[in-house]
């Protein structure tokens, strides 16, 4: 039997063989289409190849591409665990020509695979081609040899690819698999098109058309070939199986799913076993991808996955954390292909067990009121749309998860009743992505970026350099020239500045044209290394073609220089005291200070971060050589260097090495080793000193460390040592002995706090004779008690009565409010009322209510100046 890996090493392979570059699959992230919630195919990574807005090595190319469909316009989410064939992630194997190959050998190629390497009976295929392309479906004939009842013409849309209402464009042809007549179902195009025997395995696009925004449509000069192959259902057919399901990394699984709940695989459950094998692939991904579990975002979508998958666990029965239980069996099937897995083992692992750990706490009783809420329902109706956002705000429960539950019975959910409940949180979740996509930018630097090619980036060896004005910007219009005082961004042909990215902020200084002078505040990078240096003209005038010299702030880049390098150390300390699945989430390079965020379910003690900040000093006085090589992403892994899970990297990497560590052989010998494309100092002495400032919580799963170098720490640690003097002069004591000295004042403080309650426990309670009012036959202390705590006031309350009081009422003026409290003895229980008495006392001071028991109460209010007031309603409540 062909396993998936068998499957995917022998596409791969064929292609190879024949001219492809295989190249890796991009994270489920998009970084090139603003559009696009995750990648859901296998050409997005090469979406501005096929536009010719970017160029690479190679003009053919294959891949395996991890895709999901879960969020926006492409979710499968509702049907995964119901069907043979939906599933939120997916791969999707693919070959791709850009201008090289066309019709005839894609057809050729496709054909040859399937049938020698795969070796499919050619009788059991069949294509489709859209109806106008005559030319593919006499490829089809004479490649393949099907006859005209095989090749089926489409009319419809299904048949014809676009990109867009504009760009590349052109006709498909598809690739059926026939089951056999045991199966129900008519071929593609057939009013029975919908059942199972006729299964589509593969789609050719033939791109060979540009559409205009007029809706005209011409020939491109390049056609191209964009194919893709869903190798889940590909390993169906090959594996003799009708399900997916029932494919080799499914069903080894479901199977353990199966062994830790205890529950059949093909039993009652089988739906709950394939939720959890299927959202355990989408969610394991998506986390080493560099997602994790939000409200809003990508974040968002990952837990409504896991959650959907954690409510069927619980169904089978499984009262403790099931999917990170279930990783090992996913990493053992797929971390061969994709070793990202392996990578990011334990973050997956935390954050899966964190996830349902947090969900777990919820559910039960999410679920207790949805039963609840079902009883009171008639047979057939929906559920309330309020409920189902009850069960989403305070539970947690997404929309689907509810429907979800709700879909074994046959009853719907209120949708329009949700949504309207749930439009402002909709609208946030929708700001926060839409429109988003790291590497979309205007058309302008799209335009410019061609016109000029890449901007050569200077700045590792040389903080000043010659270069040429190519292009200014003002607004979003290029222009030929900018006078003194004009707003600009400068595009050179070669540069010192470093445009952000990283996390790095991006280069201040000057570029000067003779007499002129441009002030850069800052410098940018668009489309990956079109580098946009954002100023003033500050003096004289500049045009484009003008020949500059570029200088780099020196002083601001060595702060940023020596921050950077610094987080490289504090990562690896990070990693080394609090274990492996730590993993850099974000960071910020200043010249004045560094923020670094981690993966890290729980606060970071401050003992860890003293250590942390120890072995980062440590490290610094060691004064080890930084040193950059540059290498292929493989090679820097291979080496032991750290990539940030997530990223994309191109042909060849810079990496970062910094400290020695004999102990690590396989790094060679250094303490830290990145991938990392930023600006480092050349010694890690040249650091001068590391403080971490603060630590703290950014989002579910991530922590912030916050820290200064250089000159910053040790303004830091001065400041503190002022302080400390400051302190030692206040106590008349050396810094070293203040320790001592404010443990004596809290004990100090402690005996005379204590002396305190009880001189005021004295002075309340008095003697029991001349202090005491007969008032209706009792004898009542009223007192005004001024600033003693309220706190304070039920003790001396008791402590009065025991003197002899039959009643007493007090009144404190504590932080200028009156707090009152009345007590009621042995003498006076039956005759006055403790209760009733607070609360006459309360309303003269401004307050409402009162409570407690009818032999003690209290109440208060907010002017303290009328405490005699409160005293004497009181004493006329008494009265009576």
């Amino acid at each position: 039997m062909s396993t998936s890996n068998d499957i995917r090493a022998t596409f791969l392979g064929y292609f190879a063989k024949n001219g492809h570059t295989v190249v890796e699959s991009s994270p489920l992230v998009p970084r090139n289409d603003p559009t696009l919630m995750f990648a859901n195919s296998g050409m997005v990574q090469f979406k501005n190849v096929f536009t010719g807005q970017e160029r690479r090595p190679y003009s053919t190319a294959t891949t395996a591409q991890k895709c999901v469909r879960a969020g926006g316009k492409h979710n499968d989410l509702d049907n995964v665990g119901y069907t043979a064939r939906h599933h939120t992630f997916f791969e999707m194997l693919g070959n791709f020509s850009f201008g090289d190959y066309f019709k005839e050998q894609a057809i050729t190629h496709a054909w040859t695979l399937l049938t020698r390497d795969f070796a499919l009976p050619r009788e059991k295929l069949l294509v489709t081609v859209f109806n106008e392309d005559e030319e593919a479906a006499a490829l089809w004939r004479k490649v393949a040899g099907l006859p005209d009842q095989r090749i089926i013409r489409i009319a419809t849309s299904d048949n014809f690819w676009r990109m867009g209402d504009t760009g590349p464009c052109g006709p498909c042809s598809e690739i059926f698999f026939d089951h056999g007549e045991h199966i129900p179902g008519g071929p593609p195009g057939s009013p029975d098109e919908d059942g199972d025997r006729f299964i589509e395995i593969w789609n050719l696009v033939f791109m060979q058309f540009l559409e205009e925004p007029a809706g005209t449509r011409n020939p491109l000069p390049r056609p191209s070939i964009d194919t893709g192959m869903g190798l889940e259902r590909f390993a169906a057919i090959l594996q003799g199986k009708h399900d997916n399901y029932d494919t080799d990394t499914f069903r080894a699984i479901i199977l353990e799913s199966a062994s830790l709940t205890g529950q059949e695989p093909d039993g009652p459950f089988r739906a709950s076993h394939r939720v959890v094998a299927d959202h355990l692939r989408a969610g394991s991904f998506l986390i080493a991808d560099g997602v994790l579990p939000s409200n809003e975002g990508r974040g968002y979508v990952l837990r409504r996955i896991l959650r959907r998958a954690m409510r069927h666990a619980h169904m089978m029965g499984a009262r403790d954390p099931l999917l990170h239980r279930l990783f090992p069996t996913l990493e053992r099937q797929m971390a061969a292909a994709y070793p990202e897995l392996s990578r990011a083992a334990a973050l997956i692992t935390e954050t899966l067990k964190l996830e349902e750990n947090r969900f777990r706490s919820l559910l039960e009783r999410g679920l207790g009121l949805l039963e609840g809420e079902k009883e009171k329902l008639a047979e057939g109706e929906a559920l309330p749309g309020e409920v189902a956002f009850r069960l989403y705000d305070t539970y947690g429960f997404p929309l689907d998860l509810t429907q979800d539950a709700l879909r074994a019975e046959g009853r719907a959910v209120d949708v329009a009743g949700f949504e309207a409940a749930m439009a402002a949180q909709k609208q946030r979740a929708r700001a926060a992505w839409a429109g988003t996509g790291e590497a979309a930018t205007e058309t302008l630097w799209f335009d410019l970026k061609e016109k000029l090619g890449a901007t050569e980036f200077l700045g590792y060896a040389t903080e000043r350099a010659e270069g040429t004005i190519t292009a200014l910007v003002a607004g979003k219009d290029a222009i030929g020239s900018a006078a003194q005082g004009r707003e600009v961004a400068v595009v050179l042909n070669q540069t010192p500045f470093y445009g952000e990215s990283g996390g790095q902020q991006g280069d201040a200084g000057v570029i000067r044209a003779g007499d002129a002078v441009i002030r850069v505040r800052d410098t940018q990078k668009k489309l990956g290394d079109l580098f946009i240096h954002l100023g003033t003209v500050e003096r004289g005038d500049v045009e484009v073609g003008m020949a500059v010299v570029a200088e780099v702030d020196h002083a601001r880049r060595s702060a940023i220089r020596a921050h950077h390098s610094a987080t490289h150390l504090l990562h690896e300390a990070l990693r080394r005291r609090l274990g492996t699945h730590v993993a850099q989430k974000g960071s910020l390079v200043a010249p004045d200070r560094l923020r670094f965020d981690v993966s890290q379910p729980t606060p970071i003690p401050a003992a860890d971060l003293a250590v942390v900040e120890a072995e980062v000093n440590a490290r610094i006085r060691e004064n080890a050589a930084v040193t950059t090589r540059l290498m292929t992403p493989d090679a820097a892994v291979a080496e032991g260097a750290m990539a940030l899970f997530g990223e994309k990297y191109g042909e060849e990497v810079r990496v970062v090495a910094m400290g020695r560590d004999e102990a690590a052989a396989e790094r060679g010998g250094h303490y830290s080793i990145e991938l990392c494309g930023g600006t480092h100092v050349r010694r890690t002495g040249d650091i001068g000193l590391f403080r971490i400032t603060g630590e703290g919580a950014v989002s579910a799963g991530v922590r912030r460390v916050e820290a200064v170098t250089g000159a910053a720490a040790l303004a830091v640690v001065e400041e503190e040592a002022r302080l400390l003097r400051e302190a030692a002069a206040a106590l008349k004591a050396s810094p070293a002995d203040i320790p001592a000295r404010v443990q004596a004042l809290l004990e100090d403080r402690r005996r005379l706090e204590r002396e305190l309650a009880e001189t005021r426990r004295k002075l309340a309670t008095g003697g029991a004779g001349a202090e005491l009012e007969v008032v209706g036959g009792l004898r009542v202390a009223l007192r005004e008690l001024g600033e003693v705590p309220a706190r304070d006031l039920k003790g001396l309350a008791e402590a009065i009565l025991k003197s002899g009081a039959d009643v007493a009422v007090l009144v404190s003026t504590e932080g200028g409010k009156a707090s009152i409290v009345a007590g009621v003895g042995e003498a006076g229980k039956g005759r006055a009322d403790a209760v009733a008495l607070v609360r006459a006392a309360a309303a003269a001071v401004g307050g409402k209510g009162g409570g407690g028991r009818p032999d003690m109460a209290q109440a208060g209010g907010p002017e303290a100046d009328k405490a005699a007031e409160a005293l004497a309603a009181a004493k006329a409540a008494l009265a009576g």
